[in-house]
């Protein structure tokens, strides 16, 4: 069937008509529609029964509003087109000056009662109140609405995913005998028109297909349209606020091989880094919507660099305990050879006082030659004086051997790494090379999955 539209566009005229009956009130007191007649409002407007009312209907989607994946809505702006034939309307327009179409009350007619499945919320603006009448009997409806309904999202993909969305229009009561849904075939250019209407939010508008059913409503046959819109998401945004965030974390955590494994630097900057991607995961569960039939790829990348994360922080706590481990058996070993050269010391110092203590004695000793004891005495002194200076350059030489020991002991660490530490740096490269490795092969998976996998 031709549209309707076009149809009653091509309407005869003629400018001879009787004078006196050019306006729209003589017209809808020739219909008897000036006060609520009965006829026009409570049935279906045929004449006999047995006679299926055709509505022809056409959706256009005027914008995207908004997309919920949370609680999974689907709003868009759209406009509804509907027709259909009242066998009790009819008159000549050359009866009334060529008039062939006119506007009256919504509530003066009958109308179909189309409802839509998905919607779950309805519409706050009031509909349009007037709908437009033909000399031939088609009643045009168009209204618009801004459509809240449900929609099912697969956020496998999310953010290049492609969501469809189904609206469904059907009666809430009739049988398919009584009222039988039809798609207007209209002008291929609305389609193309729909798709170049901007839209408000991050969708893109890529196809809508019409699909006529019939489906079994509690126990009779309904008609049923079926719109599929297609579209798909902007990811740009996602991109660059979520999932290089991410990459350039696991980049720096990975650069932290660079920093030294001694003190707690490299530590800190870990556990900064880990709880930074934590704070990114948060943020996408507030996002997705937690029903989904599949893991999201994107949980799928947080949760794989957080492992790889939380991977290098076990190892790098595992490599300063060794290192740990090494530093606390050099500090004893050092412990134990000052303890030692302590009682070296100490015997020196015991030895050299006896001998000092000897001389005094044998100084002491009478001499054959019957020396007087004012030289006794002197001699003794000066004997004295001499053996306490010796005693204090003593001491201040082993003082100094002391500290170039010390000295040469540290220098000969620094050179020769202790048993732990070389375990330790063999650890880091290795697990170094396999970092590398896995993370390499993580995201180049992932990456390929995104770009090749089915929309789920």
């Amino acid at each position: 069937m031709p549209s309707i539209i076009m149809y009653l566009d091509i309407l005869p005229v003629n400018s001879d008509s009787s004078e006196g009956k050019c306006g729209y009130q003589d017209v809808l007191n020739y219909l008897n529609l000036t006060k609520n007649n009965d006829l026009y409002t409570m049935a279906r407007p045929v004449i006999n029964y047995t006679t299926t009312t055709n509505v022809y209907l056409q959706m256009l989607v005027h914008s995207i509003l908004d997309v919920k994946e949370t609680d999974q809505t689907f709003v868009p702006y759209i406009w509804i087109y509907m027709a259909w034939q009242n066998e009790h309307i009819y008159w000549k327009p050359e009866d009334f000056c060529g008039l062939s179409s006119m506007s009256v009350p919504i509530d003066r007619l009958w109308r179909p009662d189309i409802t839509i499945e998905e919607m779950t919320e309805m519409d706050k603006a009031p509909p349009s109140p007037y709908i437009r009448i033909f000399w031939n009997g088609w009643v045009v409806r168009l209204n618009d609405m801004v459509l809240v309904s449900t929609c099912k999202m697969q956020v496998y993909k999310f953010p290049f995913d492609i969501q469809s969305c189904n609206i469904s229009f059907k009666s809430a009561i009739h049988h398919v005998k009584e009222i039988q849904l039809v798609q207007e075939i209209s002008d291929p250019s609305m389609s193309e028109w729909s798709h170049d209407l901007p839209t408000v939010y991050e969708w893109l508008l890529m196809r809508m297909n019409t699909t006529t059913k019939s489906v079994n409503t509690l126990g009779f046959e309904q008609s049923t349209i079926v719109y599929t819109i297609s579209m798909k998401r902007r990811s740009l945004l996602y991109v660059v606020n979520f999932l290089l965030p991410v990459l350039f974390f696991l980049c720096l955590d990975l650069s932290s091989f660079l920093i030294s494994d001694r003190g707690g630097e490299k530590l800190s900057f870990k556990v900064t880094v880990l709880l930074a991607v934590t704070v990114l995961q948060l943020i996408l569960n507030e996002i997705l919507p937690s029903s989904s039939n599949r893991i999201p790829l994107i949980a799928t990348y947080c949760i794989g660099s957080f492992a790889l994360m939380m991977l290098s922080l076990l190892e790098t706590i595992l490599v300063m305990h060794l290192m740990e481990k090494d530093s606390a058996s050099q500090d004893e070993a050092n412990k134990d050879q000052s303890l030692s050269e302590d009682c070296g010391d100490k015997r020196g110092k015991v030895t050299f006082h006896n001998c000092s203590t000897n001389v005094c004695d044998v100084s002491t000793g009478e001499t054959p030659s019957g020396l007087l004891s004012v030289a006794k005495e002197g001699s003794s002194s000066k004997l004295m004086e001499d053996s306490h200076a010796l005693e204090k350059l003593s001491d201040d030489l082993r003082q100094v051997e002391k500290t170039l020991t010390v000295l040469l002991n540290s220098r000969k660490e620094e050179g020769k790494p202790g048993y732990w530490t070389r375990v330790a740096k063999i650890i880091n490269k290795v697990f170094l090379f396999v970092y590398v490795t896995v993370a390499s092969l993580f995201l180049v998976c992932i990456f390929l999955k995104w770009i090749y996998a089915a929309d789920e």
